[in-house]
């Protein structure tokens, strides 16, 4: 199995208390941290690919404090201060092993407005199992093709799958363009149509793994109207379909 990449999403909010202040002349707030993943759309998930996360706090919050441990998505942390401070955060994936455990670096900081965020690309080494299905919720793990830019989201012929089920109903779909259209997307744009693909199918729709070769083989015949009709919107607005024979 291929390493597998994904975007980790940490987002902090923050703000004053009436409480106190430990140190005179900085107020105190309460601050909380969560993490998420980023999808290629832009949506935010929850990391169940990890089964734990860990943030070491500043020294200063003493032994009890200093190190927090969250076992259920998104790991959300609550403390409050009054300093700002780098911290550490450790997220074991799914899995328990020890050598994967991925470490991120976080700046806690009141001068980025009551929420910020910070997006980090980490990798997981050759996933399997329970890690590998959870990474499945939030995007491409490989084996569905298309993943390493030389081959592409191939299909739309007569006879590519093991038989012809019905044409688009769709009137505003050129199935012959689209066939041609969808080897001209770029790398990630391919993993999307993977991904589309692999999300909206039905048990009518045929579909064929080159992982050796990198390709996703798919008989557009075979999918269902609305994911054509999706497929068509995607391809069309990242293909310029005048260059199309």
């Amino acid at each position: 199995m291929p390493d597998v990449k994904r975007t980790v999403r940490v987002i902090t909010q923050q703000h004053t208390t009436n409480e106190t202040p430990e140190q005179e002349g900085f107020p105190m707030r309460a601050w909380n941290i969560s993490i998420h993943l980023l999808t290629p759309s832009g949506d935010l998930l929850p990391a169940t690919c990890y089964e734990k996360v860990v943030y070491l706090l500043h020294e200063t919050f003493g032994p009890k404090r200093m190190r927090q441990t969250f076992k259920e998505p998104p790991f959300t942390i609550h403390e409050k201060g009054w300093g700002e401070f780098d911290m550490s955060i450790l997220l074991q994936p799914v899995g328990g092993n020890r050598n994967a455990e991925q470490t991120l670096q976080h700046d806690v900081n009141f001068q980025s407005g009551p929420e910020y965020e910070s997006t980090h690309q980490v990798t997981f080494k050759n996933p399997k199992g329970a890690l590998l299905e959870a990474l499945r919720e939030s995007g491409t793990v490989g084996d569905e093709g298309a993943v390493n830019g030389k081959g592409g989201a191939v299909g739309g012929t007569p006879g590519a799958g093991p038989k012809k089920v019905r044409k688009a109903q769709s009137k505003s779909v050129d199935m012959e363009k689209l066939a041609e259209a969808l080897p001209m997307l770029g790398e990630e744009e391919l993993l999307q149509v993977v991904q589309m693909v692999h999300d909206n199918k039905t048990e009518e729709t045929y579909t064929k793994n080159d992982v050796e070769n990198g390709e996703f083989h798919v008989d557009l015949y075979t999918l269902p109207d609305p994911l054509i009709k999706q497929l068509w919107d995607f391809t069309t607005s990242k293909v310029d379909m005048s260059q199309v024979a």
